[in-house]
């Protein structure tokens, strides 16, 4: 085989795997693209909107540029985008959840104490 066809053949290799690495990333971006809307999704649910604007407004900045990122079929940085917006989906979500939690413990303890407020004046007035 002359040098010529060597080169050929290893340019026409190089092309061929280059072609598949660029097939294989579409998937996993396209699917880290669709956990990320997920994400969203949840923290939105979650009252994340509210409870956690800046979280959510970067999430949801990241996941439009990751969008962009796949339909530009650079597919690294969609998939990097949507992995950002996950974890910044994820960050609004538990942010609502606890304020959500201290809220009710909040008001758990203020009915207890409302609740011994009238005990004390109960147990004073049997008292007298």
């Amino acid at each position: 085989m002359t040098t010529t066809k060597r080169v050929q053949m290893l340019c026409c290799a190089a092309m061929v795997l280059g072609l598949a690495a660029c097939a294989s990333d579409k998937a996993p971006a396209t699917a880290d693209v669709a956990v990320s809307r997920a994400a969203l999704a949840n923290a939105t649910s979650a009252g994340a909107a509210d409870l956690a604007p800046a979280e959510m407004q970067s999430a949801r900045d990241k996941l439009m540029r990751a969008n962009q990122a796949l339909a530009a079929k650079d597919y690294k940085t969609a998939q990097d985008l949507a992995t950002q917006a996950s974890a910044d989906a994820q960050l609004a979500q538990s942010k609502a959840n606890s304020a959500k939690a201290t809220s009710a413990a909040d008001e758990l303890q203020q009915n207890i104490r409302l609740l011994r407020d009238e005990l004390n004046r109960a147990n004073s007035t049997t008292q007298q």
